[in-house]
């Protein structure tokens, strides 16, 4: 398995899945078993979807057969199933063009560069891609991805500077804990009291705080500070009144992340209440040779479940098969008994 980079010929694709969370993975499975390769596309910089992103440690109870398990252990085990087909991973990377050729074939294009020529497309994008709140100051966009960063690629790049970061959740507590002791100067801003994060991260970023190794503001960014058309620091307005103007050479914020259905709003699909509607046949889209399966479909008595989007994804397979090889005879297969799977999956001859 392996990320894709981007490439001037387009990428000869049997199925193009778009979104790499549970559902995608396991179409991927799914499709595999039926010999049909797949390419993952996510906007995310890993797989795992919303199970990563937001809940990794959050207990599942309702796998088959499974009584408990984290929902990153779940995408781990997936990612582990998957592993006999092969998919092809392109994360990091947002779908912003899809058209339906005169042939029926797809044009897919991220927005990294990267062109498929897909004979079926799956949109198992959740609730959407996840975008980063964004600190939303007058002229912060210029600095966006330079020294305003809404997660942390290189820690490395950030020792010896002078950051500010923003945020009360887990992600802004252990990148305070983790840069206290290499950045020149860090300020924690929180907008309250109360803190999101593990009450021992909490705790720790205290004790730094009253040590004097970090500041810690009760407060919201106000605007930017710029010195020669370059970003020098923040203005704060703390909780009780007061104005902070903080010397910074990064700004790092985590205000967590949130849905947006995007581009495939625009892409000419029957829509229900910002869902692709879909058939519970087929799980075809109004477009012949889309599917769509997990949270971002619709139909009567849907169930946002990962369990319902499993199901989802079998029978979608199945119909993708017919669709790509139409004269191909379908016969149901039990991965218990049938060599063909076997194969398939690697399993050794008994």
């Amino acid at each position: 398995m392996s990320s894709g980079s981007p490439q001037s010929e387009p990428v000869l694709a049997e199925v193009v899945i778009i979104g790499a969370g549970p559902c995608g993975l396991f179409q991927a499975f799914e499709l595999g078993l039926l010999g049909i390769g797949a390419h993952l596309v996510d906007s995310l910089p890993r797989p795992g979807g919303q199970c990563t992103e937001l809940y990794p440690d959050k207990p599942i109870y309702d796998i088959p057969a499974v009584p408990v398990c984290g929902a990153q252990e779940l995408i781990d085990r997936l990612l582990q199933q998957i592993k006999p087909f092969n998919p092809r991973m392109h994360l990091g990377q947002e779908v912003s063009e899809l058209a339906r050729r005169e042939d029926g074939r797809f044009l897919v294009r991220t927005s990294a560069g990267t062109t498929f020529d897909a004979g079926a497309i799956v949109i198992a994008a959740g609730v959407g891609s996840f975008q980063p709140r964004r600190i939303g100051l007058e002229g912060c966009e210029a600095f966006e991805g330079s020294s305003i960063h809404y997660r942390v690629r290189d820690a490395g790049e950030l020792q010896g500077k002078r950051l500010v970061i923003f945020g009360g959740g887990d992600s802004a507590l252990d990148w305070t804990l983790a840069l206290a002791s290499s950045a020149e100067s860090l300020t924690l801003v929180h907008r309250r009291a109360e803190f999101r994060a593990a009450p021992a991260s909490v705790a720790k970023m205290r004790e730094l705080a009253a040590a004097g190794r970090i500041r810690y503001i009760e407060g919201l960014a106000q605007s930017l500070i710029l010195a020669d058309g370059a970003l020098a620091g923040v203005n704060v307005k703390a909780s009780d009144g007061g104005l902070h103007a903080l010397q910074a050479d990064r700004l790092l914020a985590f205000f967590g992340l949130h849905p947006k259905l995007g581009p495939i709003a625009e892409w000419g699909l029957e829509l229900e209440r910002k869902a692709l509607k879909v058939d519970t046949e087929k799980f075809e889209t109004s477009v012949p040779g889309i599917f769509a399966i997990g949270d971002v479909s619709t139909y009567p008595g849907k169930k946002k479940l990962i369990l319902s989007g499993f199901h989802e994804a079998a029978l979608a397979a199945f119909a993708i098969q017919h669709h790509l090889y139409p004269q191909k005879k379908q016969f149901l297969q039990y991965t218990t008994t049938s060599p063909v799977m076997h194969k398939r999956l690697g399993v050794p001859d008994t």
